[in-house]
This record gives structure tokens, C-alpha cells and sequence, in this order.
């Protein structure tokens, strides 16, 4: 069983794509976020740490296990 290429493909430009969508995120955030009530405050940062993380670890993952064929 070889390595997937498109898979490869697809983690590569998500790589790259994915600091930019953090960017995005990040600066909307910013400006919205004197806005709302503490409440929302409180789950959009943690929506946004919990998603980065785990997209973060997901391309990791994923990188590791189509090169090492897992």
C-alpha cells in the first residue's frame, strides 16, 4: 500500500491555507468581540482554540500517517 497522493495533495494546501483561515478568524474575532455578552465571549475562544487545535493536530496526523502508510 503506497501513500495517497491526492490525500498528500489536499493536506498540503490545507497547510497552507489553514494559518490564513486562522488569520481570518482571529481578526473577526477581534472586532467582535466587545460586542457580545460575556457568555458568547467565553465559547467563541474556546470554539476557536478548540477548533484550531484540533485541525492542527488533524493535519499533523495526517501527514504523519499517509507518509509513514498508516
Amino acid at each position: 500500500v503506497l501513500a495517497s497522493l491526492p490525500l498528500q495533495v489536499m493536506l498540503y494546501f490545507n497547510v497552507y491555507y489553514f494559518p490564513v483561515w486562522c488569520l481570518a478568524e482571529g481578526m473577526m474575532l477581534q472586532l467582535k468581540y466587545h460586542l457580545l455578552p460575556w457568555h458568547y465571549q467565553f465559547l467563541l475562544i474556546t470554539a476557536f482554540l478548540i477548533l484550531s487545535l484540533a485541525e492542527g493536530s488533524r493535519l499533523y496526523l495526517g501527514y504523519l500517517g499517509n507518509l509513514q502508510e498508516k
